[in-house]
């Protein structure tokens, strides 16, 4: 037996033919892959964003509610070590950068062999002391990585350069060389079509119509301000890049053709979670909440034994029953700690595995679904306090904690999945407010594209419920419930329940961005960048009284080259946008004053 994984990051389904025919992306190998494939209709991720899905592919069960971007821990299970261990050879084929910075420095180590390719986004692969050239673009945070991001590309002159298909070549190497054995498993991963929307030039002149204008391939994750033409061309490089993932997909699906692996040969293709483009008001993700086109992904699994293709099923499956799936394919038992369940029984006839299904990123909202009804509960109060990191591993995504986060940590006796280890705990940071957004309830048959948010005391009764059930399951922290305002033990009542309370909130945070041409013009205004505020004594005293955290906080330093407007864009709930009106009357105001 053999399985081949194909694994994409930040795919959206909805840009899938096989998933919206009128999506208008050139897909043709994926849907060729439909057709020999079962394609899951609900198919959820779990803990957000890259490395906490990566974490649970390796291990069937969900992190987020104890800590956030991290390695694997000492007390993990890795499945691609289990398989290993069970005389299955293993390797892993990736350009996704996060595997050799500290927060992911210990998941590519668990395989047999791995092909780490360079020189995707802002991985430190080229090194120049001087700074590369700055182009017209649509990225305000011009931060090391976007720098980065520059240097690597002019180092990759064509397709055959491209990470991703270098990647692919590496894969396929391992299949080819071991296309006579059996007892292996190969994991071609890339980094695509995770922004920036960077392809070869082949993929996009297939999709004409572009403007001339700057190559807005990186956007900030923040609400759209921009007008439509930027938003079309932003759309335009996410639909070549997919296109040019497909094309890398179709050199699978050639190899599973031309050794005859279908004979044996298990084929997953999945993604860890989506993209917004411009859907709910938002480029990126992790800031709003995990709306469907970033957390209903896209799944396409080949199982040999049972030979089902070109059918679709609509059980609820998520990424923690990947790991389980590739064990029992494997014969390999699970663990006790895993959560996941194998998929052969939804495979062969669509036989149900779960009920409902959690997911969420740290410090967020912590949000279930059945498939039907998506809940998204927000903490209770505005501080989305007590948030505590359980970990023994204290990385974030690059760095280590600082002296000023450990300082403080104390041992915490562990948890059900930490096998006997203590832990440490230390105060969490989130990169979000959840409590800004409001807990929000969807009716995915009636509303698929959740614009229009329910109020329903028996069904939040009844998602609430589910949800705690599963925290409980989780094996989550006392601080998460506290935070969540949710019961430790015992029943949820009606008091427990938030739609209506926070009704205002979600109203607030989904209205669209107001045109920048709605504010007033002065010296000192919407327009003008953060850092120059800051660094008059009358403009940073009104920011100062307005928006605290904008002025004394690190949102200064982040925000100090953007406009003051789209710092607004970035930072909802720390800078609202009456806020933002009242402090662009004051700045207009400080004209009137300078006058003679």
């Amino acid at each position: 037996m053999r399985a081949v994984m194909v694994m994409f990051d930040s795919l959206n389904r909805r840009h899938l033919p096989p998933y919206d025919p009128t999506s208008g992306t050139i897909a043709p190998n994926f849907e060729r892959l439909a057709a020999r494939s079962v394609t899951f209709d609900n198919s959820y991720a779990g803990s957000m964003p890259c490395m906490p899905a990566r974490r649970e592919l390796h291990t069937g069960r969900y992190n987020f509610l104890h800590r956030g971007w991290g390695p694997l821990e000492p007390f993990d299970d890795s499945v691609p070590e289990m398989l290993g261990r069970a005389g299955v050879t293993t390797h892993l084929s990736t350009d996704h950068l996060h595997y050799w910075e500290d927060g992911g420095a210990t998941y590519h180590p668990r395989y047999g062999t791995f092909s780490l390719i360079r020189g995707q986004q802002g991985d430190p692969w080229k090194g120049w002391a001087a700074d590369p050239p700055v182009p017209d673009d649509l990225r305000i945070r011009r931060s090391g990585t976007w720098r980065q991001d520059q240097i690597n590309r002019r180092y990759l002159s064509g397709l055959a350069d491209h990470p991703q298909t270098l990647t692919f070549d590496a894969g396929l190497e391992f299949i080819a060389d071991n296309r006579d054995e059996q007892d292996w498993f190969v994991q071609l991963e890339t980094f695509d079509p995770h922004e920036p929307f960077f392809s070869d030039p082949s993929f996009e002149a297939r999709y004409p119509g572009d403007d001339g204008g700057p190559d807005y391939d990186w956007p900030d994750y923040m609400q759209v301000v921009e007008d439509e033409a930027v938003r079309e061309r932003v759309r335009r490089h996410y639909a070549a890049l997919v296109t040019m993932c497909d094309a890398s997909l179709g050199r699978v699906l050639d190899a599973m053709d031309e050794f005859g692996l279908w004979q044996d040969t298990m084929l997953i293709v999945y993604t860890d979670h989506g993209f917004l483009l411009g859907e709910h008001g938002w480029w990126g993700k992790s800031v709003p909440p995990w709306y469907d086109e970033t957390i209903h992904t896209p799944l396409f699994i080949w199982d040999p034994r049972f030979r089902v293709a070109g059918e679709r099923r609509d059980a609820l499956v998520q990424t923690i029953d990947l790991g389980p799936t590739l064990l029992e394919f494997f014969g390999v038992e699970r663990t006790p700690d895993m959560q996941g369940a194998p998929l052969a029984g939804v495979i062969e006839a669509g036989t149900p595995v779960r009920e409902f299904g959690l997911f969420g990123a740290f410090g967020g909202h912590v949000s279930v679904t059945d498939g039907r009804y998506v809940y998204m509960r927000a903490c209770a109060a505005a501080d989305n306090a007590p948030l505590y990191e359980h970990t023994l591993m204290p990385t974030h995504m690059r760095g280590r904690f600082s002296a000023a986060e450990l300082r403080d940590a104390r041992l915490h006796p562990g948890f059900s999945f930490t096998k006997q280890m203590p832990v440490l705990r230390t105060a969490g940071h989130a990169g979000t407010n959840p409590f800004v957004f409001g807990s929000q309830l969807f009716d995915l048959w009636d509303d698929p594209e959740q614009a229009y948010p329910v109020i329903d005391t028996d069904v939040e009764l009844r998602m609430a419920g589910a949800l705690v059930e599963l925290m409980r399951a989780a094996d989550a922290p006392e601080s998460q419930f506290v935070r969540l305002g949710l019961p430790v033990a015992g029943p949820v009542g009606r008091e427990h329940l938030l739609c209506e309370a926070q009704h205002d909130q979600v109203l607030a945070s989904s209205r669209p961005a107001p045109p920048v041409d709605e504010f007033p013009w002065s010296r000192l205004s919407v327009r003008t960048p953060v850092g120059v505020l800051l660094d008059d004594a009358q403009a940073a005293a009104i920011l100062r009284r307005r928006s605290p955290s904008l002025a004394v906080g690190p949102f200064g330093e982040i925000c100090s080259e953007m406009s003051l407007y789209r710092a607004a864009a970035l930072m909802i709930g720390v800078l609202p946008w009456a806020t933002l009106a009242e402090i662009a009357t004051e700045l207009a105001a400080l004209d009137d004053e300078e006058a003679p």
